[in-house]
This record gives structure tokens, sequence and C-alpha cells, in this order.
């Protein structure tokens, strides 16, 4: 999951229009206008009109603005407008990547707009749109700085460009996974997972799901280390996080030397989940920008215990300090604390209460 802006959306929104609305920019009647990274809110039902079009890969995000009949994909590509409204996300080799995207996305003679908290580092991302194409100019709002290219005309930094896109293509991080920069823990195994991936028990078998799949590490090691699996179900709110993980669970089949029926679905956990299962393991997120939002992985756990068979059992790592067993003792019948290690705990619980 890429982090998201810690200012509230709706400051962040009234600022990156404040240029449309101080007549700092100008844009025809019929201007052609896509906004990647784009977020609901009522700033933007305000502004949008129907030659509007939103990018957004985090699913929670996308079906906001859904609900807001705001037509919106996953990714697009091969089209051109004449204004690219962005707002970056917070790391650096993501972000470049998205600039580069979005002046290859403009059409001559089209603009990038975007928009950065202060506390998130606008300064750094102002520079680095300056230094792909000529600065057309920035106002500051809400403690956000909102900035843009002048028209672009072809005279941007091409190699420069060639350079940021190639940031977002699929590597190897430090640990042989195939990821990609803005993932959770993308250059490396997180920890808290890797005990997880310690404590499994290898009898687990049948259909198994992953909520928070990410880049496929856990669902890998459970493909490795439990032989009775034998069909996985990786639920993933990123969809920039699907093409790795599908990488990744190929070749831990190959090298397990068995198959197992992959399914990955771009999909919101907290929505609840379309299938049953004979166990859930999970990394449960806990944060959407800087501040700890719980409820996030109580809502992975509700939605684990609607899912599980009878007799299913779930798996799961988090932090030490977060509040779940209330939740777990709650939903289970059965609840034990299975590690306590380097500031994260593992809890596996089972028995659904009816």
């Amino acid at each position: 999951m890429s982090p998201v802006a810690a200012a509230p959306v709706d400051d962040v929104l009234d600022a990156l229009f404040l240029p449309l609305e101080a007549g700092a920019l100008r844009l025809p009647t019929d201007a052609r206008v896509l906004f990647v990274r784009a977020r609901d809110g009522f700033r933007l039902r305000e502004m949008a009109h129907s030659g509007w079009r939103g990018e957004q890969s985090f699913k929670p995000f996308a079906e906001a603005l859904e609900r807001s009949r705001f037509r919106v994909e996953a990714h697009v590509e091969g089209e051109h407008f004449d204004l690219v409204l962005v707002l970056p996300p917070r790391q650096r080799d993501e972000a470049r990547a998205l600039f580069a995207r979005a002046v290859q996305l403009a059409a001559p003679g089209g603009v990038v707009l975007a928009c950065v908290p202060n506390a998130e580092g606008a300064k750094s991302a102002q520079a680095d749109l300056a230094a792909l194409a000529k600065q057309g100019g920035q106002l500051s709002k809400h403690k956000c700085r909102v900035f843009w290219t002048a028209p672009l005309d072809g005279t941007h930094d091409t190699a420069l460009q060639a350079e940021w896109l190639a940031l977002d293509t699929l590597r190897r991080n430090a640990a042989g996974y195939w990821s990609r920069p803005g993932l959770f823990a993308w250059d490396r195994i997180d920890a808290a997972s890797a005990l997880l991936a310690t404590h499994l028990p290898h009898d687990l078998a049948g259909h198994v799901a992953d909520l928070g799949v990410g880049y496929g590490y856990l669902a890998s090691e459970v493909i490795a280390r439990c032989p009775g699996v034998a069909a996985l179900d990786g639920f993933e709110a990123e969809q920039r996080a699907l093409e790795p993980a599908q990488r990744n669970l190929a070749e831990a089949q190959a090298r397990a030397g068995r198959s197992v029926a992959v399914a990955l679905h771009w999909h919101d956990v907290t929505a609840g989940l379309p299938g049953r299962y004979d166990a859930i393991v999970s990394n449960p997120p806990f944060h959407l920008g800087r501040a700890d939002q719980p409820e996030l992985g109580r809502a992975f756990i509700a939605a684990a215990a609607r899912a599980l068979t009878p007799h299913g059992q779930l798996w799961l790592v988090a932090n030490r300090h977060l509040p779940y067993e209330a939740t777990l003792t709650t939903l289970f019948s059965e609840v034990r604390a299975v590690a306590d290690e380097g500031g994260f705990k593992v809890i596996t619980a089972r028995g659904v209460r009816a």
C-alpha cells in the first residue's frame, strides 16, 4: 500500500485547485484532464466535469471515487491530456516515476500540476518536477505547496524522464523477490512477516488466503512451508503489487516443485471476502499516512472470522502495542499468543463464534 498524505484530503484538494481558481492556470472548457493518484473529496466534486478522468491503484480510494460517479481506472496509458493533476506519494523513486509518466501523458502544450503537503516533502517534490520540465509557477495553501510545469513543448529532459520511468519497473529486492518502489517493505523482507512465516505450522492445508498479500512474500512462504495447501488466494488493496506477487508466487511453486491454484485479487479486505477458507494468514495494515489506525487491523480480523470454515484458523502478526486481543477473543473461542519478538507478536485464533 502506498503512503498517503497526512494532511486532510480536502485541504490538499483545495490547494491543488488553487491555481485554476486564482487564474494562474487557465483551461479551455473542453479540456481533457487526468487526475493521477486521484482522491475523492468535495473540492474534486465541485471542480470536475465530464472531461475529467482519474487514475487510482489503491482500491478503497478508487471505490470512493466511483461512488462519487468519477470515472477512474487503475492505470491509464496511451492517451494525452491537456492537464495532468498529480498527488505524489512520499516514496521518492515512486514519485519520480509518477512525474515522468505525468509528463508522458500530457499533450503538447499541456501542463502537469502537483500538490504536496509541506510535511510530506513538498520542497523535494517540487525540485524533482522542476528538474524534469520547466517550472510554470507555485502557490501555497493549507500548509501545502502546489506547483506546475510551463506548457510542455517537447523541451523537457527526455533522458531524465526515461531514467525515472524505469524506476517503476519490476526489480528484485535485496531478498530476491520481485517488487517495485512504493509497495509495503518493497526493498526488503518485512521483519514482522518474517516472524510470522517462521511460526507457521507445516500442517496448514486446503484453501488458504493471505490478507494484504503485498508483493507475495508471506504467501510464498505458505507454499514453501505447507505442502498440504492446494489453493491460495491473495487479497491486496494496492493494484501495483499484484504483478510482482504473481511472479513471486510462480517462482515459489517452481521451488516447491508442485502446483498451487493461486488467485490474486485487487480487493479491499475491510469490505469482506468473497470465499471460504481453511486458514488465513495476515500481516494487516495499521496506518494510512503516519497515524496508527488499529481499526484497519480489527476490520481484517473481522473479515477473516466471517470467511473461515468452522474448523479454520487465523494466523496473524502485529506490532506489539496494537490492541487486537479484545477483537480476537470476541470473534474466536480460542486465541493463543505464539511469539513475542522484536516488537512484534504472532497470534493464532480458531473456533469462530457463531
